[in-house]
């Protein structure tokens, strides 16, 4: 089993290492999206270090939508990491892959395209080409998940825990949006901005702007908890953490809590209600939880 968890910092990449955690996923601009920092070579260097010497791994996102001046800076960047050496990236845009197998480098690919990845036939594809794993789209049920692991005999990664891109643009949205108001606002997600849908008073969808762009998330944190049983009976047995909305211990403690869980697992004596309980303890009162799309009809959601 792996349990994947995003790192904002060292600090923070040391103390999910002591927590259990079997991998960490890190990056920096503009080569990944939606991180909860971006962080420099050295940063990564640092990192891949610590996780290293405790036998655990680390992956490096490259999983934006490239242009022409990214794809220029990408060769330097890819060279720096296989240097480090980082363990593998994610890419899903093509001239990312095209251009890693050209330099010839020791770096391994994970596929990950975002919403496109949502055939077993489609990651084959890639796999048949390099690449040693996959990340699904977030918007798959659990019953496409399974059908989808049982024909590939590489991993599949599954998000088990965090807030789920619903919106992504390479505009900066918000600021447009300011100036056109005449307004003078910051648009960075510290500044803690929502939308609301008119519907639903409630609701609140995070938004915020960096570096790529605007980014717009789920009004819920997705929590599979009360089917990690059934995740783990059916071979998915890489669970991704997103820690871009939660930062420092708080993140820290929601990942020992299901390294936890994994053990019990292992074990034989995952007790799902007990699990779910200590979760919601944990987490944010202003983040309810929610299983998004994965228990859903596949009929329903098409």
């Amino acid at each position: 089993m792996n349990i994947i968890a995003t790192a904002e910092s060292p600090e923070q990449a040391g103390a999910l290492l002591d927590a259990g955690v079997d991998t960490l996923y890190v990056g920096g601009h503009p080569f990944g999206l939606r991180l909860p920092r971006p962080l420099s070579p050295d940063e990564i260097e640092r990192i891949a270090g610590m996780a290293h010497a405790r036998g655990k791994k680390i992956t490096v996102a490259c999983n934006s939508l490239m242009h022409n001046e990214q794809v220029d800076q990408l060769p330097q960047y890819l060279s720096r990491l296989a240097e480090i050496p980082v363990d593998a990236i994610t890419a899903g845009d093509p001239g990312a892959i095209f251009i890693l197998e050209e330099l010839g480098l020791p770096l391994l690919y994970i596929y990950d395209a975002g919403t496109l990845v949502t055939s077993a036939e489609q990651i084959a594809f890639w796999l048949d080409r390099g690449a040693i794993g996959a990340v699904a789209a977030r918007e798959l049920t659990l019953t496409e998940l399974k059908k989808m692991q049982s024909k590939l005999e590489k991993p599949v990664e599954v998000l088990v825990y965090g807030p789920t891109c619903i919106h992504q643009s390479g505009r900066p949205l918000l600021t447009n949006y300011y100036r056109y108001s005449g307004l003078t606002e910051r648009a960075d997600k510290d500044r803690g901005l929502y939308l609301r849908d008119p519907k639903n008073p409630n609701s609140q969808y995070p938004i915020y702007e960096d570096e790529d762009g605007t980014h717009i998330f789920s009004t819920e944190d997705l929590s599979l908890m009360p089917c990690l049983q059934d995740l783990y009976d059916s071979g998915l047995h890489t669970w991704k953490l997103d820690g871009v909305l939660l930062h420092g211990e708080a993140f820290v403690k929601i990942a020992a809590l299901f390294v936890e869980a994994k053990k019990a697992l292992e074990s034989g004596h995952f007790v799902a209600a007990g699990f779910v309980n200590r979760l919601k303890a944990l987490q944010p009162e202003t983040r309810p939880l929610g299983t998004g799309f994965y228990l859903k009809n596949p009929d329903d959601v098409k």
